[in-house]
């Protein structure tokens, strides 16, 4: 029985044990015509059980270098892809900076340095309420996901003033900066409606009840002036 510790050290597990020796013999093999036709023929079998690196472009490519790798890079065949080299495969990423920045209100965020420069940019003072009443709300939203409880509008006034130095101050209750011009739209068409309800009142007022009786009566099938002859059906 052969156990882990006795058997040569795989280098691409992915590919099973089964294909590491088929390299390793390809490695033994003298005639450099029948070796590389022997790695071909592994190439063949490692698309084969990996079928989705063939969705990648120039798959064969990829193959090659696991082949290579699989030989601790001293395969010697006259492969159509250059062979890789141990430093271009093992190649670390260069580190990408964090950045770091120090934010007084973590749970505001860092995007709300951004928006107090913007508002504390703003020349025109109608604007610049209106960025200072966006601030506040989203500093509002912001408290509440974090603390999963309401929070006043002083509090948020006196939290924005310390953080702009007294520069933005938030309005409680709300701060209008247009004016709705479909209010005057919505006025017309109330009136509109109206009209057409004491239109329909009016046609049905004129009716009368209900059933289909005429006007000179009330419901039921016929008109209640009209007598019964007895002797009709004598």
């Amino acid at each position: 029985m052969e156990y882990n510790t006795t058997r040569s050290k795989m280098l691409m597990p992915e590919y099973g044990r089964n294909v590491q020796r088929m390299v390793e013999y390809v490695m033994t093999i003298e005639d450099r015509a029948k070796r590389l036709k022997n790695a071909e023929a592994v190439i063949e079998l490692m698309g084969t059980l990996n079928p989705h690196l063939k969705q990648m472009e120039d798959y064969k490519h990829k193959l090659w270098d696991h082949l290579y790798q699989m030989t601790d890079f001293k395969l010697d065949v006259d492969a159509p892809y250059p062979a890789p080299t141990p430093e271009q495969v093992f190649k670390k990423p260069e580190v990408i900076p964090y950045p770091q920045s120090s934010i007084k209100h973590r749970h505001f965020g860092k995007n709300m340095d951004a928006l107090i420069q913007k508002a504390l940019q703003e020349t025109d003072p109608e604007k610049k309420q209106g960025f200072t009443q966006i601030i506040g709300y989203y500093m509002k939203l912001s408290y509440t996901n974090w603390h999963k409880e309401p929070v006043h509008d002083d509090m948020i006034r006196s939290e924005l003033a310390e953080l702009t130095n007294g520069a933005l101050l938030f309005e409680p209750g709300g701060y209008k900066v247009y004016f709705d011009t479909r209010s005057s739209f919505k006025r017309d068409n109330g009136g509109g409606n109206n009209n057409n309800r004491n239109r329909n009142n009016n046609n049905n007022r004129n009716r009368g009840g209900g059933g289909y009786g005429n006007n000179n009566g009330g419901g039921g099938y016929g008109n209640k002036n009209r007598k019964f002859n007895k002797n009709k059906n004598r």
